[in-house]
């Protein structure tokens, strides 16, 4: 079997950032697949699954209800590897272009100290499987160390 083409990054040499990952197209209408890495792979501690489902639920409530984004959001979710997120786009983007929309998405998350939406046992499968704290350190982190002063480097798959 071939192998898919997230698995031909070198992860190794993958510093946190902005990715595209793939472009697709669904009936000739192009899908941008984000890959947002939080995270150095095999280099740092992956994160937990109560922030990070935290943090799924926050970006996409900001997501949905985003007067630009909103209707063009397919999906925000958890990286396998724990080590980031994929956002899916309808449209045709570069990494560049939704650098402002993650400077605000991860602020709104930073900054966020109200009930978790969606946090219930009748809106949520796992629903006490979240640390808000630690969601609101790692949006912070990813903000100041990544998306505040983001290079090349960090928008485009490296070789």
């Amino acid at each position: 079997m071939e192998k898919i083409t997230s698995f031909t990054i070198d992860h190794i040499k993958l510093k946190p950032g902005v990715y595209v990952s793939r472009i697709d197209n669904v009936e000739g209408h192009p899908v941008t697949t984000f890959d947002l890495r939080m995270t150095s792979p095999n280099d740092e501690p992956v994160m937990n699954t109560a922030e990070m489902h935290t943090i799924e639920h926050l970006a996409a409530t900001f997501l949905r209800n985003h007067l630009e984004f909103g209707n063009k959001t397919i999906y925000f979710g958890p990286m396998g590897c724990r080590t980031g997120f994929y956002l899916l786009l309808s449209g045709k983007y570069e990494s560049r272009d939704i650098v402002p929309l993650m400077k605000e998405m991860f602020t709104f998350i930073a900054e966020f100290h109200d009930e978790v939406p969606g946090a219930s046992a009748k809106d949520c499968g796992n629903y006490l499987d979240m640390n808000l704290p630690m969601a609101n350190y790692l949006a912070k982190k990813y903000l100041n160390n990544v998306l505040s002063d983001i290079s090349e480097e960090q928008l485009i798959y490296p070789e």
